[in-house]
């Protein structure tokens, strides 16, 4: 099987297709999670938001397209993962309290877009290196020994690349006028 036949068959409602994406995905969906949750949680509660993450495929299948599956159920288990920490009362770094602050009204609506595209062309402008760094670190909250492992680094050296490239990150952003000179991205 692959995605597009599971997506079929979950369009369907057939149980099959969003099994096989169970199987297939878990332990992606899982290292998301613990990366998020850390030891905060207890190996229940990861579980139940990995389900959650899963539930939520299998509501939105239809608007999934092959090839998608797996970028969405990042983006899912992150929001999840959080979501759950933030019930709970667990405590956030700042990049995830700046990046899933609530949006209210238009014009901050807006902005808010733009600052994403804005934010999507400085990453576009990195080395490919930096930018899997950056993605791995920020997006999927993978810790920098885990990085660096992965790629053929030590972890001190994944986390100066972080730092330089949250410092061009910042550059760039100021000049694009969005002022982060008080931040820390």
């Amino acid at each position: 099987m692959n995605e597009e036949r599971a997506l079929a068959l979950m369009r369907r409602y057939d149980g099959e297709g969003l099994e096989w994406l169970i199987r297939r995905y878990t332990p992606y969906v899982s290292a998301i999670v613990w990366n998020i949750l850390g030891r905060r949680m207890t190996a229940q509660d990861g579980e139940e938001v990995v389900a959650d993450v899963f539930v939520t495929l299998w509501k939105y299948s239809d608007r999934l397209e092959p090839g998608r599956v797996k970028p969405y159920l990042a983006t899912i288990a992150r929001s999840r993962a959080i979501d759950r920490l933030r019930r709970d009362g667990g405590e956030l770094t700042l990049e995830y309290d700046e990046a899933d602050g609530p949006v209210e009204g238009p014009e901050s609506l807006l902005e808010a877009r733009e600052e994403k595209l804005a934010l999507r062309r400085a990453l576009e402008a990195m080395e490919p290196r930096d930018r899997e760094i950056f993605i791995r670190h920020y997006y999927y909250c993978q810790p920098a020994q885990e990085i660096g492992r992965d790629m053929g680094m030590t972890a001190g050296a994944v986390r100066q690349r972080l730092k330089r490239g949250r410092d061009r990150l910042r550059n760039y952003m100021e000049q694009e006028g969005r002022d982060y000179a008080a931040q820390d991205i």
